[in-house]
């Protein structure tokens, strides 16, 4: 039990930076630039290498789907990890909304088919790496695995971020978007299936691909 505890513990306080970097980077960073994507794909690096060891620094329900898919995460560890991850998220976003100014909801800004494109194509790609790097047994011991995973994430928040999806690759974050009022409640519904859609993908071809394991 106490080392369950300090896994969720772990996937808590990852998954809160990394919402937390995102809200602060909306709710006050400039509206274009490199700096939000590169501090939001720097924050997962760090909290990956910070809890990798510990938990598997998932931070992102998708990544944990796609861990027990893959047999690196034990299914009955799932609902306890989204639920920590979900925790993680929804503090980081009433903690800056407490303080900031609201907008008001900004409605869906993107067409549904384009944010089903850019989130399923990059959280894809985020669940996959993470597999890869972190959990194959031919990578095993790597150093570059926290690297990998946080450049994923920002070269997908420059890729498609912004331009066809709000750029979470994450249901933990697609809900603090829609806990500050960035991204309407239907988007948070769309990110999240998107999202849980490509990890399955994501697993299945990494079972294919690495079936010599």
């Amino acid at each position: 039990m106490k080392e369950n505890f300090k896994k969720y513990l772990v996937e808590f306080i990852g998954t809160f930076f990394l919402v937390f970097t995102v809200v602060s980077a909306v709710l006050f960073g400039s509206e274009a630039g490199v700096i939000a994507p590169l501090s939001i794909g720097f924050a997962l690096m760090i909290m990956v290498y910070a809890g990798g060891h510990i938990s598997g620094g998932h931070y992102n329900p998708a990544v944990s789907l796609a861990a027990a898919i893959r047999g690196a995460l034990e299914w009955k560890q799932l609902v306890p990890y989204w639920i920590s991850q979900f925790l993680g998220a929804t503090c980081a976003a009433l903690l800056l909304a407490k303080d900031a100014l609201l907008p008001a909801f900004a409605g869906c800004p993107f067409d549904w088919l384009q944010v089903v494109i850019g989130e399923f194509l990059f959280t894809f790609a985020l669940c996959y790496v993470v597999l890869q790097v972190a959990t194959s047994k031919k990578t095993e011991g790597n150093s570059y695995y926290g690297l990998a995973i946080g450049s994923t994430v920002l070269v997908g928040a420059f890729a498609v971020g912004g331009i066809l999806c709000f750029g979470a690759f994450n249901p933990a974050v697609a809900l603090g978007l829609g806990l500050i009022r960035i991204a309407c409640w239907t988007s948070v519904v769309l990110i999240t299936v998107t999202n849980l859609v490509a990890a399955l993908a994501a697993a299945l071809v990494f079972k294919f691909v690495d079936s010599e394991e």
